[in-house]
């Protein structure tokens, strides 16, 4: 009889990913399946009527008349400036502190992108430093709803109006985010979204629309998306070849459906770290992302702040105990290689800057457990040398200084079950 083994166990958690689409697809899988297999049943791939009926979701789910697919965020951005004929020697004042497209698109277009610095609470644009920026060539604001919530728009409808310029929205982390009470798409003259995986409404693969209430604009959009095709092989002008696949359109109406409890989810885990946080006594180390005054905050990402320098110990600290995080974004736009011409430097754009030095994406994706929360503030918590204060909870939250918005949505699920 052999001896029982003497090898070490370990009995090591899980590892806690930053984003976790396999949980979610798990509960729609039969959904999916079936939405897949109808598109494969009727071998109609590109545009149609499975396009056209999630473009009616859309922009009915945006409040807005139009939604146009096509192939990307990035592509939405490019043929939302295109629509407005923006090209050489124009500018389009926009943020550094974002994904590259939003400077790249402005780029490819021959016109030129006015990085100006940030609030730095919600790390979207700073409508003082927008309106310092204005010139006789500025044609377009081009806020950037970041990481889920609104950027600050009553001010800047003001400026556009004053120097009769065209917002478009980047919302392409924002789908369902609000600004006094009027959803992300419908806050400017266009509006971006993205379909990427990780976005909260992300599909299998690439993917974008662009919202409007102009049905001149959208009818351009819609022919700039097929090269420019006015009908019957007939090109008024060069366009893109970036059209929606009915395939993404298919699996992107199934998620539509459940996206506002995902959004729920997410809430109710950002007010659950307000409560870990606060526990582990790390308030004054760490800054929370804040929801601001007459905002529906979606939380495509949860980025809070490290004081002191100690962000990339904290970073490390987390992935040594394989919890997922990432750094949105590392180095801003301003400072990328590609646009030194600009003339920007370091220290340009001081808020944007050091935003990029501070930050850590934690996870928020709505499958995430109680007991995986705590292992990240527990995990941030033994970095960092502190001790919570007392044994925390893991109850579903409702502290005083959680947002009213979440307070209220926690509180309907409660009582709808």
């Amino acid at each position: 009889m052999s001896e029982p083994s003497s090898a070490p166990t370990t009995d090591r958690p899980d590892p806690v990913p930053l984003i976790d689409l396999v949980a979610q697809h798990r509960m729609i899988e039969a959904e999916i399946g079936a939405a897949v297999g109808r598109i494969f049943a009727e071998q109609r791939f590109i545009l149609g009527d499975e396009v056209a009926e999630f473009e009616c979701d859309v922009a009915e789910y945006c409040e807005s008349r139009e939604a146009i697919g096509c192939a990307s965020g990035t592509d939405a951005l490019i043929l939302s400036l295109m629509a407005l004929d923006i090209g050489p020697g124009d500018e389009v004042i926009t943020s550094p502190y974002t994904f590259f497209a939003t400077g790249s698109a402005i780029h490819r277009l021959g016109a030129k992108p006015v990085f100006v610095d940030i609030d730095p609470v919600s790390f979207n644009l700073d409508p003082a430093a927008v309106d310092a920026a204005v010139t006789a060539n500025s044609k377009v604001i081009l806020p950037v709803h970041l990481f889920g919530q609104c950027a600050e728009m009553a001010p800047l409808w003001q400026i556009a109006s004053k120097a009769s310029l065209t917002i478009v929205e980047d919302a392409c982390q924002a789908i369902g985010a609000e600004y006094r009470q009027r959803r992300a798409g419908v806050l400017g003259t266009l509006a971006c979204f993205s379909f990427f995986p990780t976005k909260n409404l992300g599909g299998a693969g690439d993917g974008g629309l662009v919202t409007s209430n102009d049905p001149v604009l959208a009818k351009r959009i819609r022919r700039l998306r097929v090269h420019g095709d006015a009908g019957q092989y007939e090109h008024v002008e060069v366009g893109l070849n970036s059209r929606l696949d009915a395939l993404q359109a298919a699996i992107l109406r199934v998620k539509l459906r459940h996206l506002d409890e995902w959004t729920l989810a997410r809430q109710r885990n950002a007010g659950r770290y307000e409560v870990l946080f606060e526990e582990y006594g790390l308030l004054d180390a760490i800054t929370l992302p804040a929801t601001l005054p007459d905002r529906r905050h979606v939380y495509n990402q949860y980025c809070v702040r490290v004081a002191d320098g100690r962000r990339d110990e904290v970073l490390a600290g987390l992935r040594q105990r394989q919890i997922g995080c990432g750094i949105y974004y590392p180095k801003p736009l301003h400072l990328q290689t590609c646009f030194a011409d600009l003339g920007y430097r370091a220290g340009s754009l001081p808020v944007a800057e050091q935003a990029a030095m501070e930050t850590i994406a934690l996870p928020v994706y709505p499958e995430l457990s109680e007991e995986q929360q705590e292992r990240v503030v527990r995990a941030i918590a033994d970095t960092l040398g502190r001790k919570p204060r007392h044994t925390p909870t893991h109850s579903v939250p409702r502290p005083k200084f959680l947002s009213t918005d979440i307070r209220e949505k926690a509180s309907r699920a409660d009582k709808t079950g």
